[in-house]
């Protein structure tokens, strides 16, 4: 390996954010974990499987820090999922008690995303939902003329993907 080369190595390492002191490898990801978990002090890596990053709040007195939830792409825990026009990429954020933090939409190439995957009004009304609803468009997931498509496969990645995390990771709710 040349000098340049590693000098070029460094330089790229050095220029990404850092989430809990490991290299993040895609620009903006710390802002978006962020914006998902506003009260977290570290996010982990991205591991296991299926895959997801882990948000936890700033550690007290020598004691680990409290894990407040996951963030995960919808696009890498349910690849096969499509939109009208191929896949919709989407970064969601869960509590440890199944409650969706959040959903930010990255990347898609939707012909009617402007007005249906990309307002604020869809990514809005799964904020605080519980994975265990129905997700259904036209029940509790509004509908979008015109982008019927695009907000079903939506809604199904999300759900889909939220409830895989969940059986992988969340401790099921105590039977009553």
């Amino acid at each position: 390996m040349s000098r340049f080369t590693a000098a070029a190595v460094v330089l790229a390492l050095l220029t990404f954010p850092l989430a809990d002191g490991q290299v993040v490898d895609e620009p903006g990801l710390l802002a978006q974990l962020t914006q998902l978990f506003p009260d977290a002090a570290t996010f982990s890596a991205k591991s296991g499987t299926p895959p997801t990053y882990k948000a936890f709040e700033a550690s007290v007195s020598g004691q680990d820090a409290k894990l407040l939830g996951y963030a995960y792409w919808t696009t890498e825990v349910e690849p096969l999922e499509r939109g009208f026009d191929g896949p919709i990429k989407m970064l969601v954020g869960m509590d440890t008690a199944g409650i969706l933090k959040g959903i930010i939409v990255t990347e898609h190439r939707e012909p009617y995303g402007y007005f249906s995957v990309e307002t604020p009004e869809f990514v809005a009304q799964f904020k605080d939902k519980n994975i265990r609803d129905k997700f259904q468009v036209g029940a509790d997931v509004d509908a979008i003329a015109r982008a019927t498509i695009t907000v079903t496969s939506s809604s199904r990645a999300i759900r889909n993907s939220s409830r895989r995390i969940a059986r992988a990771y969340l401790t099921p709710p105590a039977q009553q």
